[in-house]
């Protein structure tokens, strides 16, 4: 292990999820190995973000949906649509039903097909009235609850990237991520991920369980997607980790109002 590594790899995590300008140095396989490792603590600070953004909504005065809807905004607009937009050419690519090849041409396109702009919408909206039900609870619930669920995407997304998974093209962000994240990071990961579900105290016990529920369901959801990915394309590709992302931190969410309200 090595902290220049590390440091590189915190870098290219953020120059390539955010639209924070980082200056990356230095980019090989060791470095996005790091990437991916990170992402997940990324993830968690662009989920506080949002949830900060839709209690400062209600504090402004505006209704929970209206602050979910701008803080969704504005978690997008953070990430350039990264991870929507991998969503919405996953779709159209398995939704076409045509061979691995000819469905990976159609997810390079820049257009938005039917089956991505109907994803889009389902995904979107989804997560808006998720966190409009989280903000009913609480402020902590809302902050919390999106924290998890964008730490928990994110940790779908480096799970992914773990040796055996293939990459379905020998060009692009997928090929580069594909492979480089051994075992014990990866536990190191998922158990970082279910510490932080403990800040689910804040609002409450029950709380903190939803918490935990919603990230058990969300990386199940994003491992029924990766497999049929790669069943159906051979592997992963960058769209198909923006997938994956975005399934998780929507099933999280959904996963965590359901359970918070029959607590």
């Amino acid at each position: 292990m090595s902290v220049s590594d590390a440091v590189a790899g915190a870098r290219m995590a953020v120059g390539t999820f955010t639209v924070w300008p980082v200056r990356v140095e230095r980019v090989d396989r060791a470095v996005a190995g790091w990437a991916m490792r990170w992402a997940p603590v990324l993830g968690g600070a662009l989920g506080a973000l949002i949830g900060a953004a839709t209690a400062a909504g209600l504090w402004l005065g505006w209704s929970a949906p209206l602050s979910a809807l701008l803080a969704t905004g504005l978690g997008a607009l953070a990430t350039r649509g990264l991870h929507l937009d991998g969503l919405a050419d996953l779709a159209d690519g398995l939704g076409s039903g045509r061979s691995a090849e000819r469905s990976l041409e159609v997810m390079r396109r820049s257009d938005i097909g039917p089956f991505g702009v109907l994803t889009l919408l389902v995904a979107v909206g989804a997560q808006v009235l998720a966190l409009a039900g989280l903000a009913e609870l609480s402020p902590r619930a809302v902050v919390v609850g999106a924290l998890v669920a964008g730490a928990a995407g994110r940790t779908a997304a480096t799970l992914a990237c773990l040796r055996g998974v293939p990459s379905a093209r020998p060009d692009g962000l997928g090929a580069f991520v594909a492979g480089t994240v051994r075992p014990p990071a990866a536990l190191v990961c998922s158990l970082g991920l279910v510490a932080v579900c403990a800040l689910g105290l804040f609002h409450s016990p029950g709380f903190a369980l939803a918490c935990a529920a919603g990230v058990v369901v969300g990386l199940v959801a994003a491992g029924l997607v990766l497999w049929h990915a790669v069943r159906r394309l051979g592997g992963i590709t960058g769209d198909v980790l923006g997938a994956l992302v975005e399934t998780a931190v929507t099933t999280a969410l959904l996963v965590m109002v359901a359970v918070a309200s029959h607590l």
